[in-house]
């Protein structure tokens, strides 16, 4: 009798069991997904802790019933327990700031968000393990829940014009190639300048931009400097430095403004002295090489993000290059912000800057300032 009340106990016992696992996991789907304040909560896990539980007490009494000391069990669970939880600290750790940030609501999808540990980015999903940022040059970064809530965060929620078109980031290689032309005196010089390709006079009107480019103005064209040293001519010298390369759109306008300029020198003072040999003027072509970058902007955030970021040569690129040798008569950045993200004012007043009155770096710094006005 003892025997078969013991087996009839195990039955109800496990068959109760298994009742009440199925109950629970259906009122856990239920109202987990109810409570809507609580994004991260991780429903498949605390669903599989329950059962176990439910698990771990069925088998319990069903030892209880049969006689067999629990005592032992009870400790090698607590001991397996303790193990589990000092080998998953971090998780349990990540879990339990995934509660904290949901039940705060500190930050949500679409948040921007710049950590002091240097991660940014908009915030792209939430999980009971970790925040996923998508970073300005499109990487996808993945911050542990309990990094994110340690550490000072700043969270732009405003919201931003998606861009019709994103801006991709460029950058060029420069490289020099001698032409194998060069000018004596100023009547050779002129001859020559009319029919070398834009790609000379580029060079030698903005070569120094970049080699000089933390002095405030930028050194004179090469032409002015080659008559100033070699020919002697201080006055035309002068008029060639004062050339406001601003002023033109396009190569073949700055070409033209050069030569007459030459001509004017010509037709008042003559030729003036010929170079010694190797005092020559060489006529030298800019070679460039176009590469992309890793960085893409899709609203006025993330390009400010990458401007602070991106080498020097990629804002020579979409400032000068842009503007003369690609004939487009403004900045790149100006066309992007008019024609993708509609914002014609603050396209407006970075067409407006003047260039070569600024260091690059100072010129991104005006032009990050503006935007962040633009955005506040």
């Amino acid at each position: 009798m003892e025997c078969r009340g013991r087996i009839l106990g195990s039955i109800f016992i496990i068959s109760l069991t298994c009742t009440v696992i199925n109950l629970a996991e259906r009122l856990l789907q239920l109202y987990i997904s109810r409570l809507k304040a609580l994004p991260l909560l991780p429903t498949t896990l605390i669903i599989n802790v329950v059962r176990i539980t439910i698990v771990v007490v069925g088998m319990l009494i069903l030892l209880d019933i049969w006689g067999i000391p629990t005592t032992p069990l009870v400790l090698l669970l607590a001991v397996g327990l303790l193990v589990a939880a000092l080998a998953s600290r971090d998780e349990i750790l990540n879990i339990f700031s995934g509660f904290e940030l949901a039940r705060g609501k500190f930050i949500k999808i679409g948040d921007y968000v710049k950590l002091d540990s240097g991660e940014e980015g908009y915030v792209s999903d939430i999980t009971w393990r970790n925040i996923q940022i998508k970073a300005p040059d499109e990487r996808i970064i993945l911050v542990p829940n309990s990094k994110f809530t340690k550490t000072t965060v700043t969270v732009h929620r405003k919201p931003l014009k998606k861009a019709t078109q994103p801006f991709r980031f460029y950058t060029r290689l420069h490289m020099k190639e001698l032409t194998g032309l060069k000018a004596r005196n100023l009547s050779e010089l002129a001859q020559t300048l009319k029919d070398v390709p834009d790609a000379v006079v580029y060079y030698h009107t903005h070569s120094f931009i970049e080699e000089y480019q933390y002095l405030i103005p930028q050194p004179a064209n090469e032409f002015a400097l080659w008559v100033s040293d070699v020919i002697g001519d201080e006055v035309l010298a002068e008029k060639l430095s004062n050339i406001d390369t601003f002023e033109f759109s396009t190569i073949g306008e700055l070409r033209e403004r050069v030569l007459a300029v030459i001509n004017d020198g010509l037709s008042t003072r003559g030729e003036g002295r010929t170079a010694f040999e190797r005092r020559e003027f060489h006529f030298i072509k800019s070679v460039s090489v176009i590469l992309t970058t890793s960085y893409v902007a899709h609203d006025l955030r993330e390009f400010v993000e990458a401007l602070r970021k991106v080498r020097i040569n990629s804002l020579y690129f979409h400032i000068f290059e842009s503007r003369l040798r690609l004939h487009k008569g403004t900045n790149d950045f100006s066309i992007w912000l008019q024609d993708s993200l509609n914002e014609r004012e603050i396209a407006d007043k970075i067409a407006v800057l003047d260039p070569y009155n600024y260091t690059l770096e100072g010129l991104r710094s005006v032009i990050i300032q503006l935007i962040e006005e633009c955005i506040k």
